[in-house]
């Protein structure tokens, strides 16, 4: 009897130390490149310093399929390689200055986030719609946390409002954020069934 819930990379996981390593990295990496590719579905408001991007979802997933310590090491992998100079931020942009400029509060957010769905689907949040919901919104949640307070921190010289901060710095995201939440709402407890139904899970 397992004292938490798998997760769907925990489930698929060799046994053998070795094979779990090269396992576990080869998750690692995959994860970093879908969040890569998924940055690449980005556009600019005129309002906002911050692209609307694709990576949340993709952010989020990661933590729930992978777990709360592979999910959260995808994206440390992914924000190395960008900083290091790999065209992997939204519209292909690299470079330091992604993690301390505008867009450094949303990326260190997406550690938080990842690892917290992770730990959450690691206890079986993942299996349920509700849970689920409510999973993807505390990520979300931590992901605006991170990123407001490190935009006004930054936007404190200009005298930017609290009214300012939020439209340039949430608004822009709840609706599409609301649909990835619907979205993985649907695809992970209906991916358990399809397991379970096959027998490959509890």
């Amino acid at each position: 009897m397992h004292s938490r819930e798998l997760t769907l990379a925990e489930l698929f996981r060799p046994q053998t130390v070795v094979h779990a390593g090269f396992y576990d990295a080869a998750v690692i990496l995959c994860g970093s490149l879908i969040i890569a590719l998924s940055a690449q579905i980005s556009f600019w408001l005129p309002f906002s310093p911050v692209p609307v991007t694709g990576q949340t979802f993709a952010v989020l997933m990661a933590g729930a399929l992978l777990g709360s310590g592979r999910g959260a090491a995808s994206i440390i992998f992914y924000l190395l390689g960008g900083a290091a100079g790999l065209p992997v931020f939204a519209g292909g942009a690299a470079g330091i200055f992604w993690l301390i400029g505008p867009t450094g509060g949303y990326l260190a957010g997406f550690v938080a986030a990842a690892w917290t769905v992770g730990k959450l689907c690691e206890k079986g949040w993942g299996r349920k719609v509700i849970t689920t919901i409510f999973a993807m919104t505390i990520g979300n949640i931590l992901i605006y946390l991170f990123g407001v307070l490190w935009l006004g921190w930054l936007s404190a010289a200009a005298g930017l409002n609290v009214m300012g901060l939020l439209t340039a710095g949430i608004y822009p995201f709840v609706l599409g954020d609301i649909v990835k939440i619907i979205l993985a709402a649907i695809l992970l407890p209906s991916g358990w069934k399809l397991l379970s139904k096959n027998g490959l899970t509890a």
